[in-house]
């Protein structure tokens, strides 16, 4: 079976100061047959783009109120008076603070539980078939 994607370009703002910011053109990206993860490539128009993954039960969850430690923490806010949805990420090579909007993370991750929704992710890993052939030996 193949695997539903679900991808929307969108541009994001990687906050420097509180008074300033420059765009991110970036990628979200899902794929059924790894249900539990939402992937994020971000400057890809350049020749190196960086790419993300984490749960996008974190990305789902961030949308409505603060969550997630550690390297990836997201929650929403106003700007401006527009919804936006933050995501500080951090690693080995430093951190970064991301804008997104909020209708377009929400619409694309409602498309995401529509392909799949939450709770039947791990029968898409096909764990129940291979369990139930390994029992039955």
């Amino acid at each position: 079976m193949e695997p539903i994607v679900v991808e929307r370009e969108l541009e994001l703002k990687l906050v420097l100061s509180p008074e300033r910011s420059v765009p991110v053109p970036a990628r979200l990206g899902y794929r059924s047959d790894d249900p539990f993860a939402v992937h994020i490539a971000f400057h890809i128009t350049s020749e190196h783009p960086v790419n993300w993954t984490f749960a996008r039960e974190l990305l789902v969850e961030g949308v409505f109120r603060p969550c997630g430690h550690g390297d990836v923490r997201v929650w929403p806010t106003k700007v401006g008076g527009r919804g936006v949805v933050l995501m500080a990420l951090s690693s080995p090579d430093g951190e970064a603070l991301l804008e997104a909007p909020a209708p377009q993370v929400a619409a694309w991750l409602e498309r995401t539980l529509r392909a799949v929704p939450p709770g039947t992710e791990g029968g898409r890993l096909g764990l129940d078939d291979a369990l139930d052939q390994l029992l039955a030996r």
